[in-house]
């Protein structure tokens, strides 16, 4: 018997809510912006300890306007910071989402390959027939091993 990890049905309904609700949150996040590979690794990461440095630095640039020079934009600091409290939350429950989503394709696709070389067993212990050759074939191609290198250890 076929695992079974998960079992679901979208209605159509719901995929137009879903569709619907995704182009909000692309319209209300459109800000947000995309870094490049070489942009990311340039930038100067804030960790855990890092940011306890920073929320202290606007404090007491905040408490001190007379040390903080005009050209320095607190104001912009400021913002920063009220933005990056408020998309934190927001990003936490689209990962949470997007993990279980995640984890619900991996459990699709598993069933779904599970429950196929349960039927390409069947087909291929007592399938006679045209379409039954033809999907043996098409099994035994993906399925096929291609024999290793002389000298490449197993993986």
């Amino acid at each position: 018997m076929s695992q079974d990890l998960v079992s679901l049905q979208f209605a159509p309904a719901d995929l137009d809510a879903v569709d619907s609700a995704l182009a909000v949150l692309e319209a209300k996040l459109e800000a947000l912006v995309t870094l490049t590979a070489a942009e990311r690794r340039k930038a100067i990461k804030m960790g855990d300890k890092s940011e306890v440095f920073c929320r202290q630095t606007e404090l007491v640039l905040r408490q001190n306007p007379g040390i903080v020079p005009s050209n320095f934009d607190l104001a912009g600091l400021q913002e920063d910071l009220t933005a990056l409290d408020a998309l934190r939350p927001r990003l936490q429950r689209l990962r949470a989402l997007t993990d279980r989503a995640d984890d619900t394709e991996l459990a699709l696709g598993s069933d779904i390959l599970s429950a196929s070389l349960d039927g390409y067993a069947l087909a291929k212990v007592g399938g006679k027939g045209t379409a039954l050759d033809t999907l043996k074939e098409a099994m035994q191609t993906r399925l096929s091993r291609k024999p290793r290198k002389p000298g490449t250890p197993a993986a």
